[in-house]
């Protein structure tokens, strides 16, 4: 039987209430099994930087790779498509069918609160690394879920916001991205978005969800809503909405079973989209009859040697004078390593892209591990990050108990962290929502520092919080007015109380919560978190201490970091600047060592008024679990800093072209048109300049380019290493039509290439165009139309770093 016939016949066994509850999530991340007709549970799990399955738990952990924007970094789309291979691995060790990845959204705006998971500001880019990153995990047999679809560039009111989005601008970049995705890898499900376009809701949205993406581009997958996306039952299936999600309440299910006997919606279109579920189920092989589109699995990824590989070659080095880096392991005998950020690293972004890994290598472990014997190294904290506790975690050991009414033990687990998210089935065994009362996160707390300790919550109800046995909070905590449902559901970060610890003196810690039925909930849920906050130190004097740490060494390594409070899912940012007293921090240490090295470990742009002052400066993204250890391997010169610009950073977020990301009177407007990132930089001539250009980074070689030969598809790029070591050169082209007939940008992607030389050797790569690399999107004909003139095609290190120029007409 082929998978098509076991599809029809397992369709032609089910009656309108099974077909109904196909289309709606039994739960938190799946769907429901039908025995009588050989259909498991289809199991869906966030990604994209790690599968979490389904228990969003810090005990069930998850190899992390670096984030998106570091990915995206890489230039490498074999590179992306192994991650996505990984991902697929991780997948099926946790019995997930449908990982919830590649996220594809553009870099509209630097405030954009979840810019660290999309890719590049640039849809070719963009397209590139998603599709590959599909391709990997399919390869796995694993569904990849493109998302969100579409125009989902910003979180502030994102649930209800209308964004109302020019026609080209829509073709040319928000679905361009998805277009290149759908019709290259083939996706086997997408995601459609919370918000509108323009006035339609994404869930129903006809024109783009049925006779765009699917009609036009052909897209055979299934479309499943953002987590509690969809609001109308009629309105989402005629929409071309398959599947509901959360469950178990939908839109879906019994109220879809309704409509159709109500005569409200026609039941072929219910047919329809179970045909589609039924389709992704023989794909992923939990059809019986049906065999999988993948049988075996291929070869086992190491995931820790990869997370390891994708961050160096995703840290771009944006400034390095007089050679600073790479150190010299020989000559710098004192190293001072400085920031918050260097003992504790954050290595991913917060909100729904959040996973757990089993451990996680810090700046502090990856040089102490690196640096040659008799290396001294010292850290110092230098700045505070933010005021707020934090989850509790180094020095914390923890296990959660769950207990019912009358105080019986249901279940006594280890915890990693302070943090409970167990959401709806995601519980330990033997516990159920209706029998559990309370949940204590117990244990012991052993401080690696004395003083004043503050402890906290996060979370909504009733909790007692004690500390050394005395009682820091006994009440309950209200949820607070939020612009985001999530936020409100998990309440906000509070400090209760502190208590005076001694450095390395153990300290029994307990945090009791008291399950409230009452309080109304998308779906059963226990989320809180015990918090903690290091003692307060004055921040003039942490600034000293830094100072007189670099003061003496042979080079400063000075770690700055954003936090979950600036990058995370569910709001956008206020600013680009970094948090605390950082920036004052890099200034302090700069004046007292010329030989400072400023590692940025932040998702998305942040403003570096600093940048001319420092010797070298280092992007390393939100670096994933390895993220040390690859610090240590570029700092020290094992390996090149691989990375080049994904997007725009620009000094100031005044100098940003787009910074428009809050709703006016419910709508956001996409003035720009066709002009975000590069593309509007460059319709300022004579403007500021940004601080680093699309594209931009260095490496520790040097490269000649020497010839470039154009057809009308391809190019073929020479160069040379003319450096004294081995590196990687990423080979980038762009298009520059000579005269303006379109209202076009100045110059776009259209390709790019990685090639590896060893000292004084020639590489050469063929570089295939982009699709459509020199057409438009015609609105009034609403086709695409390729414009015939005179174009540069510049092969280059950067935009701004083009080394050779060939001029090609196009009738």
């Amino acid at each position: 039987m082929t998978a098509d016939e076991a599809v029809e016949a397992a369709l032609g066994a089910l009656d309108l209430d099974t077909k109904a509850r196909l289309l709606a999530g039994q739960d938190m991340w799946t769907l429901p099994a039908v025995p009588a007709v050989g259909l498991a549970s289809l199991v869906m799990s966030d990604g994209p930087v790690g599968v979490r399955g389904v228990r969003w738990t810090a005990d069930d952990p998850s190899v992390t790779l670096p984030s998106p924007t570091a990915l995206a970094a890489c230039w490498d789309p074999e590179l992306a498509r192994r991650a996505g291979r990984l991902l697929a691995q991780e997948a099926r060790r946790k019995g997930v069918h449908v990982v919830l990845a590649p996220t594809v959204n553009l870099h509209r705006s630097p405030l954009g609160g979840r810019h660290f998971e999309a890719y590049s500001e640039d849809p070719y880019l963009t397209a590139e690394t998603g599709a590959a990153c599909v391709r990997g995990i399919q390869d796995g047999g694993v569904a990849a879920t493109v998302k969100h679809f579409v125009a989902n560039d910003a979180e502030t009111d994102r649930f209800t916001v209308d964004n109302t989005v020019p026609p080209r601008a829509l073709r040319e970049l928000y679905l361009a991205p998805f277009e290149a995705i759908v019709r290259c890898a083939r996706p086997w499900a997408l995601m459609a978005a919370y918000n509108q376009v323009n006035g339609v809701t994404m869930t129903e949205n006809r024109h783009l969800q049925t006779e765009v993406l699917r009609d036009a581009w052909g897209f055979d997958g299934v479309v499943v809503s953002d987590w509690f996306a969809a609001r109308s039952t009629t309105g989402a299936l005629v929409g071309g909405l398959d599947v509901a999600m959360p469950g178990p309440h939908t839109v879906y299910g019994d109220a879809l079973a309704a409509a159709v006997r109500a005569g409200d919606v026609d039941e072929a279109l219910v047919d329809r989209s179970v045909r589609r579920v039924l389709r992704l189920a023989a794909r992923v092989g939990a059809l019986e009859g049906a065999e999988p589109a993948v049988p075996s699995p291929p070869a086992h990824v190491d995931g820790e040697a990869l997370a390891r590989e994708i961050a160096h070659r995703s840290f771009v080095l944006v400034r390095n004078e007089c050679g600073a880096l790479p150190l010299d392991p020989a000559r710098s005998r004192r190293v001072a390593l400085v920031g918050a950020a260097a003992r504790d690293a954050r290595v991913l972004g917060g909100g729904s892209a959040h996973v757990f890994p089993a451990r996680t290598v810090s700046p502090l472990d990856g040089l102490a591990a690196a640096l040659p014997e008799g290396t001294e190294l010292v850290h110092a904290r230098g700045a505070d990050l933010s005021g707020e506790p934090a989850p509790a975690g180094p020095g914390f050991a923890l296990r959660a108990v769950c207990r019912d009414a009358e105080g019986t033990v249901l279940a006594d687990v280890p915890l990693p962290s302070g943090q409970i998210q167990w959401i709806g089935a995601d519980l330990p065994g033997g516990v159920t929502h209706e029998a559990l009362h309370t949940v204590e996160v117990t244990g012991t707390y052993t401080p690696r520092e004395g003083g004043a300790h503050g402890f906290g919550t996060r979370g909504v109800g009733a909790f007692t919080l004690t500390v050394g046995g005395r009682v820091l909070y006994d009440g309950t905590r209200e949820a607070e007015p939020a612009g985001d449902p999530f936020e409100a559901f998990a309440g906000t970060p509070a400090e209760h109380g502190a208590a005076d610890l001694a450095e390395g003196v153990p300290v029994e810690v307990s945090l009791r919560h008291t399950v409230d039925r009452d309080r109304p909930a998308p779906l059963p849920a226990v989320v809180f978190s015990l918090l903690h906050r290091p003692p307060r130190r004055d921040p003039d004097e942490l600034i000293a201490e830094a100072v007189e740490a670099a003061r003496g060494a042979d080079a400063a390594v000075v770690v700055v970091a954003t936090t979950e409070r600036v990058e995370s899912e569910g709001f956008d940012r206020a600013d680009l600047r970094l948090p605390g007293r950082q920036d004052d921090l890099v200034r302090a240490v700069a004046a007292a060592n010329p030989r400072t090295v400023v590692v940025v470990n932040a998702g998305a742009p942040v403003e570096m008024p600093w940048r001319d002052d420092v010797a070298a400066v280092l992007l390393t993204w939100f670096p994933g679990q390895e993220g040390g250890a690859a610090l240590a391997d570029v700092l020290l010169g094992a390996e090149e800093p691989g990375g080049r610009l994904p997007t725009t950073w620009p000094a100031a977020l005044a100098d940003a072209p787009v910074t428009a990301v809050t709703p006016v009177d419910g709508e956001l407007r996409y003035e720009e048109g066709p002009f975000i990132g590069y593309r509007a930089w460059d319709r300022a001539p004579g403007g500021p300049a940004p601080a680093y250009p699309f594209g931009h980074g260095l490496g520790y070689t040097t490269w000649e380019y020497e010839s470039l030969v154009v057809t009308p598809a391809t190019a073929r790029v020479r160069v040379r290493n003319t450096g004294t070591r081995p590196g990687r050169e990423v080979i980038q082209l762009y298009v520059a039509p000579r005269a303006d007939l379109a209202e076009r940008p100045a110059r776009w992607l259209v390709g790019f290439a990685s090639v590896t030389a060893g000292p004084g050797a020639r590489a050469e790569a063929e570089i295939r165009f982009a699709p459509r690399p020199f057409d438009v999107w015609d609105e009034e004909a609403g086709a695409w139309t390729a414009v015939p003139g005179q174009y540069e095609i510049r092969a280059g290190r950067s935009l701004t770093d083009t080394r050779l120029t060939v001029t090609l007409e196009l009738d």
